[in-house]
């Protein structure tokens, strides 16, 4: 998977490719879909939702330029693989779901994998977590019609906030990067198709 569906298309980071190689994406799939955890796709979960393909997991870490002693913020956390993946190479993640079934679920793979430095909560996303902030890096792993300014605001200047953004037919991934107290820099990386972030 590693090899020819993330650095074949073009992630080079040894970081992320390790943690991608590390982290066993079949325990964080739908129950019956475990052999097709290795699939470049997305796979269902729980309560209509899903866990992003590989490739953009590690799309998403790759753009973030997380280093090792990085604090990290993911909203969406879903079943919790991004999070891991993220955990193999930061120092600490920080993950937000909104749906209870769905965080209690990832709370169990993380304790299963031993994988101590992510602190996962249930609540609202698009408000982020200003007790832990300011986060070197911030992805959110939903779309929406733009991003959340209070998670704009908790990124360290000179950290990266990667999300899709755009309605659903339309989205598109963007990396932000926080320039100054006030200046963002966006850059677009391409075209996906993620589930809808609620707002408030």
């Amino acid at each position: 998977m590693v090899d020819t569906q993330i650095a074949e298309r073009g992630v080079r980071n040894p970081a992320v490719l390790a943690a991608m190689r590390q982290v066993p994406r079949e325990v964080f799939v739908g129950a019956g879909f475990e052999e097709f955890a290795y699939d470049d796709c997305a796979l269902p979960i729980a309560r209509g939702q899903t866990i992003s393909q590989p490739y953009i997991v590690a799309a998403m870490a790759d753009a973030a330029r997380i280093g090792a002693d990085a604090r990290v913020l993911e909203i969406g956390a879903g079943s919790g693989y991004a999070s891991a993946v993220l955990s193999r190479i930061a120092r600490e993640v920080y993950a937000i779901e909104r749906l209870a079934p769905l965080s209690e679920t990832a709370a169990k793979h993380f304790r299963h994998l031993g994988y101590a430095n992510i602190i996962l909560k249930t609540g609202d996303g698009s408000l982020g977590w200003p007790e832990y902030a300011p986060f070197d890096a911030i992805i959110i792993s939903a779309g929406g019609p733009k991003v959340p300014e209070p998670l704009k605001n908790q990124l360290k200047i000179g950290g990266v906030l990667v999300a899709p953004v755009g309605p659903a037919s339309r989205q598109r991934l963007k990396s932000i990067i926080r320039t100054d107290e006030k200046g963002f820099e966006e850059n677009d990386l391409g075209a996906v198709r993620f589930i809808e972030l609620v707002l408030p």
